[in-house]
């Protein structure tokens, strides 16, 4: 069996093919609906019109909608695959052995791309905030013919290319750039997530309206769940009105597959929960002394949230609870029987009940129900049973207490408007679960960190289980400029390069270093409570670390004639590029094979030779630089052992170097023997 070779522009070498993969859906459907063009497979728009029906057609110039010039060109930019990498850097990441997190550098519309095969229909949560649009602000200039170049000249990685610069409202083009950027990059978002994924994207009144009817096409009209308001700070230079608000709106991939109901958890209540259990354990069974013992703790707390919930001030054997009048205006209006007495409870004038008899009955079976006198009722509401709440669409968190934070965590003010991570929590808290262990909460506009920040902070509250995925673009700092002086002296200080992607990097580590610290003393806080209890089950350990990739052109040399042929073709003899590691090429074999990006890789030597497995076997590499006639067939049935051993479902493939083997005997021995052994997807690079 001959060895396929990788080619730099077979699809191996590429991010998912979106196109392709939508006319192979089409023609599954319906086969007589393709047809041969003079690019290959084409689409008979005829007979498309005669399956769904003349009727449903429409022509393009009427049709309701947003639409703007470049609207073509940047849906194609969506489904033209990405032929760049991701370059693993583990001197930068924190836990680099065990974190389930990523940070990635580079271009989201590109690294979008080269997740599709790894992450497609995988992330819960997407939460950006994009560049407002106006008119100081960064909007992405895409090249539709090779943005890895275009990346690399932007962010000063190459000589050349335009330099990053503001888009303006004299440009002529203001709303159409922000457009053209934004449109692929969500189109690209919306694979990736589950079918019970959430989006949430921030924005202010400049590009709203136009935001919201993207939205409303790539996702569909029905998946909005909300347009949320977020009132922050008044502006200082308002002139008619003072804009205090921007928006959050959030969209589902299918909203029928989201959970009907979101809680909040009411703010001051876990303090409350973990006093009751310490009273209960002082008083046992003497519920009067622990209420007692309870509301005067709540005078203590005059000023803290808990106060809020003072009217939870009585314990018994349930917990806290407070005690409600049953009934209502406009409730049902019957004759409710105490079955202990036979006598009717008396209805307040203009009330009902909000029970029905049944109801009640079984409330009283449970001792829900105090009575104060014979005719005469309480309802107990018990606070762990009310302490979460739904969301409200207008919120208000002050937007100067987010700067002060971050200010005080970096120890500088080097980001001038950073969200709120107490706000990006609540939304994690909203549309995730602690206990789900695939969880994924992605940011491809990552900024200061402020998503992968708040889903750890979740994670230490409700003892999560979720990864964050965030991606931000190195953009260059100019120490000339005064906008960007400190944060890029920042870098300066650090030791690190002047871009935003190095303040990412930084926050997240000192994100991880103080919630690592208040988990500790939340831990010896309570300790003494947990050695009274019986021993829980060891909780999985809080994942703060997080792995570096940084975005670059392939592994896999490509084609590119100078002019001088006999030089080409010795260059491209070897068919990787030069300075690229074992590590480089691993992860590209990962993202262009569909497998995580922190999958488990295992090393070991056979026949001298360094072979890796990856995902338990799903992927055998062996790239050492030669493999001999001699050492073809052990190398070969070691590898089989190995696949055998580690027993992997499905398919298995294995890659080699294509300039390692020593001649075509060495090559197609190997390939022999582990079709033999079941390893028949046998590749070289």
């Amino acid at each position: 069996m001959p060895i396929e070779k990788i080619e730099s522009n077979a699809p191996l070498a590429q991010s998912a093919d979106i196109r392709a993969d939508n006319i192979a859906k089409l023609k599954a459907l319906f086969p007589e609906l393709l047809t041969e063009g003079s690019g290959g497979a084409a689409i008979n728009v005829d007979v498309l019109k005669a399956l769904v029906g003349d009727a449903t057609a429409t022509d393009a110039d009427e049709k309701y909608g947003l639409n703007w010039h470049g609207k073509r060109r940047a849906r194609q930019l969506a489904l033209t695959p990405s032929t760049g990498t991701l370059r693993p850097c583990p001197d930068e990441s924190v836990d680099w052995d065990t974190t389930q997190n990523l940070m990635i550098e580079g271009d989201n519309l590109e690294v979008l791309k080269l997740l599709q095969k790894s992450y497609s229909g995988k992330v819960k949560l997407i939460y950006i905030d994009p560049p407002y649009n106006t008119g100081k602000d960064f909007v992405y200039p895409d090249n539709f013919q090779d943005n890895i170049k275009n990346y690399l000249e932007l962010t000063g990685q190459v000589e050349g290319g335009a330099k990053i610069s503001s888009n303006t409202e004299s440009s002529g083009r203001f709303h159409t750039d922000w457009l053209n950027m934004m449109y692929p990059r969500l189109k690209l978002a919306r694979n990736l997530l589950r079918e019970d994924g959430v989006i949430f994207l921030s924005i202010d009144d400049q590009e709203i309206a136009h935001l919201r009817s993207m939205c409303d096409e790539i996702f569909g009209p029905e998946n909005l769940i909300a347009e949320m308001v977020w009132e922050g700070a008044n502006k200082n230079d308002a002139r008619q009105v003072g804009v205090c608000h921007e928006y959050v709106l959030a969209y589902a991939k299918n909203r029928e597959q989201v959970p009907s109901d979101w809680g909040l958890k009411k703010e001051g209540v876990e303090p409350i929960l973990h006093e009751v259990k310490r009273l209960r354990k002082v008083h046992i069974t003497n519920f009067q002394g622990a209420s007692d013992d309870l509301a005067g703790w709540f005078r203590a707390m005059k000023a803290t949230p808990s106060f809020a919930h003072r009217r939870y001030k009585f314990i018994d054997a349930r917990g806290a609870y407070k005690e409600e009048n049953p009934t209502a205006p406009g409730g049902r209006r019957f004759d409710l029987i105490n079955r202990r007495t036979g006598s009717v409870i008396r209805l307040r004038p203009n009330r009902g009940w909000g029970f029905d008899q049944a109801e009640f009955d079984r409330l009283v079976a449970e001792e829900r129900v105090t009575f104060v006198t014979e005719t005469s009722v309480m309802i107990r509401l018990y606070l762990h049973e009310t302490d979460s709440m739904t969301p409200q669409s207008v919120f208000y968190q002050p937007a100067r207490s987010a700067s002060e934070r971050l200010g005080r965590l970096m120890e500088g003010d080097v980001f001038d408007f950073p969200k709120d991570e107490d706000v990006i929590c609540k939304l994690v808290e909203m549309a995730t679960r602690s206990d789900d262990d695939k969880c994924i909460v992605m940011d491809f506009f990552a900024g200061s960190g402020t998503t992968a920040h708040a889903a750890m902070n979740q994670n230490s509250a409700d003892s999560g289980r979720r990864q964050y995925v965030v991606v931000q673009l190195p953009e260059p700092l100019n120490p000339t400029d005064k906008e960007q002086k400190v944060a890029a002296n920042y870098c300066d200080q650090l030791g690190k390069p002047r871009n935003i992607a190095e303040l990412t990097k930084e926050r997240l580590r000192r994100a991880a270093i103080k919630i690592r610290a208040a988990s500790a003393r939340n831990t010896r806080a309570t300790g003494q409570l947990a050695l009274e209890e019986a021993p829980a089950a060891p909780a999985k350990p809080l994942d703060l670390g997080f792995r570096v990739f940084k975005l670059d052109s392939s592994n896999i040399r490509a084609w590119q004639p100078t002019g001088d042929l006999a030089q080409d073709l010795v260059d491209n003899m070897q068919h990787l590029m030069e300075g690229r590691t074992d590590q480089d090429v691993l992860y590209e074999l990962l993202l262009k094979l569909g497998l995580d990006l922190c999958v488990p890789i295992e090393a070991r030597q056979i026949a001298g030779k360094s072979v890796h497995s990856i995902g338990g076997g799903v992927l055998l590499a062996c790239l050492d630089a030669h493999i001999g006639v001699a050492d073809a067939e052990a190398l070969a049935l070691g590898m089989a052992a190995w696949h055998k051993e580690q027993a992997p479902e499905g398919d298995s493939t294995a890659v080699f170097r294509d300039s390692a083997f020593e001649n075509d005997v060495a090559k197609s021995n190997l390939a022999a023997i582990l079709e033999q052994h079941g390893i028949k997807q046998v590749r070289s690079l």
